[in-house]
């Protein structure tokens, strides 16, 4: 099995991507802070940065993440920000589960809804339910409902700890409501309640009047099951955790369990003024992807892996791939990643920029569209320049965002007691020195981003032979365009920063990208293109620029980067950065259990050691080697009731780390197992929970050193620059391809048409849009890809029929089966 691919089992993976537009019209009717939140059910797993004194805040920020766990609502939450108080909740936009295909790839406005604690619920019930005959001692029958609460799952955080759940279990009808009410259970979101109610359904009636055991249709069509979950408030007023309804009838004489999805309540959520709260533009990707073992792919994958050599590259299954998605970026993603991670993205990307360059006309346009060419190198930048960005522009970027000095230039925006010579000083500083870090920093860039420059600044000299300064603009255009600028504008994006940079800073590094472009565009512009500047202001801080050096700076580095010569060893030596942020840690070595046990910590990963500080920045207080890692799995939550727990196993006592939110979580076991699975000395077992007061509180064991009780988690791929699972990769496609089947056989009717006919077309076809240099060859690979598709159809077909056959209602297989009224 090749490093990335996912093995022989069955997986169903989700993933979201999207981007948060705006908002609009949001009440209050005054100027205020806002900021946006994405939540799984109730669990924040994004954050915007906030916005300031506005009424209609512009967001624009993109979000990407694998979604470890089921849920029912994706939520984004409109917030007031506060300093003093608690940050309030304007109104929602809240989407179940299952009504997300409806605005996939879609740019929408979403009218915000009300925030009601009674909508507000997340997780699930397990109930067993079955109805009784019973027979009196004096011959009289009697029925009777048997409600077994066993358990629930995913109840929501309660001011950011575990609930004190209780639920009240009751039989509702026209003139009755008898409720009964389990024990409360301490500090958790999975309680285990196990308890066993007794409701009388029907009146007695005399047993030797019925033949057999019958239940009175008029009482009984008017008969629920009602149980609610609620948190325990003490000495507050308890909180609303959610309901399930399950009318009576359904039973009849018979006894079934199920699980159940906790939902609103029925009066919840309903307002009247829900056009008041404003509205708020999102763009929602929600896949899920049934990922076959992966011999199922090979045909699929060795047909786009042999793309570039395909002639023409138009013909391809790749080209072809990204001609029928609405959004060539649904394409570029998966199809960058399979090509890199079968080292194929080289040729392919030189194929399709030279067929880019055939419809470019004037060299100072090169390379400027949003095409398959340049939307494949933004896309490998984003994943092979991680590392690269870090080494070259963090430090800068920390010194501006924790030591920020006025840079503002523009005479609209400047505040009152400003300086403009002053902050004009200050802006040169920091764009002198963020220019000096990239262009001594060619050594860092990764071997392939060089490889890929190579290509295009060739591709580029050879379309236009008389233009000198060309085969500078087709490097510098990515480079510095959409690499570096971008980065300096958007650090959180790229991981330079932990937070959102506040509205001061974010416009001094606006300031900055922008003289980053400029300087970047140095060697393609003449001096006489000051004057084409929009902002005079700028046009003026420019003018201080005109120096020869910046000039041959720029050109040397392009030279640089843009060559096929071997780095220097020493930039190869330096341990890779590959993730980082604020988690929480359980002391080590100490015996006290609760929530002072528990502290902030800063983490950091490389590709040597993990590490974690007190603050970012600040020297380790702990070191864990690389080699010395023996396994890092999840935690049982009823360890320290608490959520979203993982242990990292060594030679001492296991390090146990709470992450913010479980996408988080998720991506630190990810990243810490592909960076030790190819350690020596890896544990096969583990204990799924801690060992506390002297024994383990998964298996009972009283040894502190026994072997594990359950076996460690499969291996997953080893390469840990470019995390990429290839059989994953060539699933989306493969779904890529099966929503877009029609336009794919419409194109075929197509190349056959113009095969028998070569006369000129009179008027537009279906296929006009479509690039079809060679009719003939592209026929061949659309018919080798409809082939292989329907293939791979029948397979997950079968796969489906099997899962669903196997899967009995309200069993574990399949848990999440019970209708609720």
């Amino acid at each position: 099995m090749a490093a990335g691919d996912g093995g022989d089992e069955v997986r169903v993976l989700q993933n979201l991507r999207g981007k948060i537009y705006d908002a609009k019209h949001l009440v209050p009717n005054k100027m205020r802070d806002f900021f946006c939140t994405i939540n799984l059910d109730q669990e924040e797993v994004f954050r915007t940065q906030v916005v300031e004194k506005s009424l209609s805040p512009y967001f624009g920020e993109e979000f990407y993440f694998e979604i470890p766990r089921t849920f029912q609502w994706l939520s984004f939450y409109i917030y007031d920000k506060s300093v003093l108080q608690k940050d309030m909740r304007i109104g929602k936009v809240s989407i179940k589960k299952e009504d997300l295909c409806n605005y996939t790839g879609k740019e929408n406005w979403f009218m915000l809804q009300p925030v009601d604690s009674n909508s507000e619920v997340q997780g699930k019930v397990h109930l067993e339910l079955k109805l009784n005959e019973l027979i009196t001692d004096n011959g009289s029958v009697c029925q009777q409902l048997v409600v077994h609460i066993k358990e629930c799952h995913g109840l929501p955080l309660i001011n950011g700890q575990n609930c004190d759940p209780y639920a009240t279990v009751s039989l509702v009808g026209p003139s009755r409501n008898d409720q009964k009410k389990t024990k409360v259970k301490k500090k958790t979101s999975n309680p285990q309640f196990n308890e066993t109610f007794y409701f009388e359904v029907t009146r007695s009636s005399s047993y030797t009047k019925k033949s057999q055991f019958q239940v009175e249709e008029e009482d009984i069509e008017k008969l629920e099951v009602r149980v609610d979950l609620w948190n325990n408030g003490n000495l507050v007023q308890d909180i609303f955790l959610g309901e399930i309804k399950v009318p009576v009838k359904v039973l009849r004489n018979d006894s079934f369990q199920a699980w159940y999805l906790l939902q609103p309540r029925e009066n919840g959520n309903k307002s009247s003024k829900t056009d008041d709260l404003g509205s708020l533009r999102l763009n929602i990707c929600y896949t899920e992807d049934c990922v076959l073992p992966s011999e199922y792919y090979t045909s699929l994958r060795n047909l786009l892996l042999k793309s570039s050599d395909v002639q023409p590259i138009s013909a391809s299954a790749a080209y072809i791939l990204s001609e029928v998605c609405r959004d060539k970026y649904d394409a570029v993603l998966p199809l960058v990643r399979l090509l890199l991670h079968h080292h194929k993205l080289v040729p392919f990307v030189a194929a399709v920029a030279e067929l880019d360059l055939k419809d470019t006309q004037e060299a100072n346009t090169i390379f400027r569209g949003n095409s398959l060419a340049t939307r494949c190198v933004d896309e490998m930048m984003k994943i092979v320049g991680k590392h690269y960005l870090k080494v070259t522009l963090k430090p800068v970027i920390d010194e501006i965002c924790e030591s920020p000095k006025p840079c503002e230039i523009d005479p609209i925006k400047l505040r009152e007691g400003d300086n403009v010579e002053i902050n004009m000083e200050n802006l040169r500083y920091y764009v002198d020195k963020v220019f000096r870090e990239i262009v001594r920093s060619s050594i860092s860039c990764p071997t392939l981003m060089c490889d890929v420059f190579y290509s295009l600044r060739h591709l580029a000299a050879k379309r236009f032979p008389n233009d000198p300064h060309v085969q500078y603009s087709a490097v510098s255009s990515f480079v510095f365009l959409r690499f570096f600028a971008v980065a300096v504008v958007s650090p959180h994006t790229f991981h330079l920063r932990p937070h959102h940079p506040d509205a001061q800073i974010s416009r001094t590094l606006t300031l900055i990208s922008k003289a980053i472009q400029t300087l970047g565009s140095w060697g393609s512009l003449t001096k006489s293109k000051l004057s084409s500047f929009k902002e005079t202001f700028m046009c003026e801080f420019f003018k201080t620029f005109q120096e020869e050096k910046f000039t041959e700076s720029v050109k040397k580095f392009l030279d640089d980067v843009s060559s096929t010569e071997s780095k220097e060893p020493s930039g190869l030596s330096e341990p890779v950065h590959l993730k980082e942020g604020e988690m929480y840690k359980r002391a080590q070595g100490r015996t006290r259990i609760g929530k002072k046990n528990f502290k902030k910590r800063w983490f950091c990963l490389t590709s040597r050691e993990f590490t974690y500080h007190k603050q970012q920045d600040k020297e380790a207080i702990f070191t864990i080697p690389i080699k010395n890692i023996l396994a890092v799995e999840k935690l049982d939550e009823s360890s320290f009731n608490k959520k979203n727990m993982f242990q990292v196993l060594h030679g001492e006592k296991p390090l146990y780390i709470q992450a913010n939110n479980c996408v988080e979580a998720s991506e630190w076991i990810e990243a810490l197992c592909r960076v030790t699975r190819c350690n020596q000395n890896r544990l096969s077992f583990y204990h799924p929970s801690a060992f506390l007061n002297g024994n383990w509180l998964c298996c009972k064991a009283t040894i502190e050193n026994t072997v594990g009780c359950a076996r460690c988690t499969a291996d997953v791929p080893a390469d840990t620059q470019i995390e990429i699972d290839g059989d994953r990769e060539t699933e989306r496609i493969y779904s890529l391809f099966t929503l877009n089947m029609s336009k794919l056989q419409k194109l075929e009717e197509a190349c056959g048409s113009i095969a028998v006919y070569q006369g000129p077309r009179k008027e537009p076809d279906d296929y006009s849009n479509f690039t079809i240099e060679d009719s003939v060859a592209t026929f061949h690979t659309l018919k080798q890809i409809i082939d292989v598709v329907e293939k791979l159809k029948e397979s997950h077909e079968k796969y489906q029929k099997k899962r669903s056959s196997s899967a009995k209602y309200g069993s574990e297989e399949n848990p999440i089966v019970g209708k609720v009224s």
